[in-house]
């Protein structure tokens, strides 16, 4: 690879970066060929991109797109894949179902929305993140719960009132 094709490799790669807010390395060595392809195609039906390059030009290439990505470069040995998605849990969520046959591919680490969690133990953690629409709903439901429950105790309260003014017209 020439310094030309070098150069493109870091510009292609620190163009992705800087428009993805969700970035895993994995080291995929040890997989078959087949094995690879399946993961490749499982990663694309997830609408997860997988590329392979050198982690100097990876390394290059995260210093040029702008983001921080702190201790994630730490990561950066041996065989590296990267996986890109739009998706916070796409990746994390496939690279588990894929591991329930084998101990491959292995997380080395992930950026997610300027959070960097390093480490293959960190994937059960990955894949049990919230999106922040799930948040948001969350929060939205926690706030209506009082409004329901004052709501219900009038309404409760009113027909308890009329039953007691009922039963003394009565009397």
């Amino acid at each position: 690879m020439n310094k030309q094709e070098k150069a493109n490799q870091v510009a292609e790669l620190s163009e992705a970066f800087r428009s993805h807010d969700f970035i895993y390395l994995t080291d995929a060595s040890g997989l078959s060929a087949n094995a690879t392809n399946t993961l490749r195609r499982k990663f694309f039906e997830s609408g997860v991109s997988m590329k392979v390059a050198k982690n100097t030009l990876v390394a290059l290439a995260m210093e040029g797109s702008g983001k921080e990505f702190g201790e994630l470069k730490t990561s950066l040995k041996g065989s590296t894949a990267i996986l890109l998605s739009d998706n916070m849990k796409a990746a994390a969520v496939t690279l588990k179902k894929f591991r329930e046959k084998s101990d491959k591919p292995v997380l080395k680490g992930a950026w997610i929305d300027n959070g960097v969690f390093i480490g293959d133990d960190q994937l059960t953690a990955l894949t049990e993140l919230k999106s922040k629409e799930d948040l948001v709903g969350e929060v939205i439901g926690l706030l209506q719960s009082p409004a329901r429950n004052v709501i219900s105790a009038l309404q409760s309260a009113g027909g308890k009132l009329a039953g007691v003014v009922k039963t003394l017209s009565e009397r």
